[in-house]
């Protein structure tokens, strides 16, 4: 027989914030863009690249190989972000072996998510100035369209941030002895 946790019952957690799920939600999308217009390169397109720039890129042969795996990847990796606010990210699903069916432990989702926040931050902040230098391998179109496409990677790690702190505060467990009340986030 198969019980249904209680919010009485003290592993429950609570549900996530509405915002908290909606961030989660955009951050899977934000390396959409970037993933198409990646996908456009490997197709043989200069997607905004000029005769000489797109040759110059190389994306022959093993470089269309590692472009699509780029953008497999990195939405692969926005999509885990989901996994702090929905149920997969709390207990194994039970198809799994040795964990599944037990809870995720609360540090192996916040640590990774966390390191990842900072490492997309410090990876994408400094592409919002990109706009502000020249590049004469792209026309001004390109320059223009492949900065919509990267772009929204900027909010990528602030947004995992985020998300993080709220899985974290929903999730920590609470300590023995003490009369804090579970922490409840308002929308």
């Amino acid at each position: 027989m198969t019980t249904t946790p209680r919010r009485s019952d003290p592993g429950f957690a609570p549900v996530p914030a509405r915002w908290a799920v909606r961030a989660a939600h955009i951050t899977a999308l934000l390396t959409l863009p970037t993933g198409l217009w990646r996908l456009l390169l490997a197709a043989g397109q200069p997607a905004g690249y000029t005769g000489a720039g797109y040759e110059a890129l190389g994306v022959t042969g093993w470089g269309v190989v590692y472009v699509v795996a780029l953008s497999v990847v990195s939405e692969a990796l926005a999509l885990l972000t989901l996994g702090l606010v929905r149920p997969w990210g709390e207990v194994f699903p039970r198809r799994l072996p040795l964990v599944g069916g037990r809870p995720v432990p609360v540090l192996a989702a916040v640590v990774p998510a966390g390191v990842g926040a900072v490492a997309l931050t410090a990876l994408w902040t400094p592409f919002a100035w990109w706009w502000a230098t020249p590049h004469p391998d792209m026309t001004p179109l390109g320059e223009t369209l492949l900065g919509f496409a990267y772009l929204p990677l900027v909010a990528w790690g602030p947004l995992l941030g985020a998300v993080t702190v709220s899985y974290y505060r929903r999730r920590r467990p609470a300590v023995a002895g003490s009369r804090r009340a579970p922490i409840r986030e308002h929308c």
